[in-house]
């Protein structure tokens, strides 16, 4: 497998997910702004939707968007420690995991990078996410993880996601629980080896 990334974005937790269960795999950093790989690649020919992550599989054919590819990638290890089997009731958990993610934290954080936002604009943003912040605080003073006491797919995209907030002038501190969680996760070598490769951590 080939994942393309770029540096601290969302392809960071595929990134995790595939150190966690150990699958061989190639790394390829795309530039966002130019669309161009590392090795001088058009990335627009193998994702043209033009961001990341893409995910090269065995085959040859290339799955985008990270909640499918972390999926893709426990199921191909059959990680069933991090992503319960299909048609359980537990899976479609997950699923719902992930997609509470995608939809209400991870594309909120888009104007928040946006210098031409404007800063009205960005404070409704963050006064929404901290609404969404004190409903995980409540989660995480009952539960390690997101599936309980197991980490899982779904944590490792979270944690891609909440750890923006230092890069947009939000304390997660405000949210005990929240931040022992992000601690809890960090410490994972997995997490370590990923944010190393990345460049993210020395």
């Amino acid at each position: 497998m080939k994942l393309y990334y770029s540096p601290g974005a969302c392809s960071l937790s595929p990134h995790i997910v595939l150190r966690e269960t150990g699958t061989a795999f190639d790394l390829e950093q795309v530039s966002t702004g130019t669309k161009t790989t590392k090795s001088g690649g058009d990335y627009l020919q193998i994702n043209p939707k033009g961001y990341v992550p893409a995910l090269e599989m065995q085959d040859g054919e290339v799955l985008t968007e990270g909640p499918a590819i972390v999926q893709y990638i426990a199921d191909s290890a059959d990680a069933t420690a991090i992503l319960p089997k299909a048609g359980t009731k537990e899976r479609y958990r997950v699923m719902e995991w992930l997609n509470f993610i995608t939809s209400e934290l991870h594309k909120s954080y888009s104007p928040l990078f946006n210098k031409q936002v404007p800063e009205a604009y960005k404070t409704m943003v963050k006064e929404k996410l901290a609404q969404r912040f004190d409903w995980l605080e409540e989660h995480f003073k009952a539960s390690d993880y997101l599936m309980g006491k197991a980490f899982g797919v779904a944590d490792a995209y979270l944690f891609t996601v909440l750890r923006w907030g230092q890069y947009v002038g939000i304390d997660m501190g405000k949210w005990p629980a929240v931040s022992a969680y992000l601690d809890r996760i960090d410490k994972r070598p997995s997490v370590q080896a990923a944010l190393k490769a990345e460049g993210l951590v020395k």
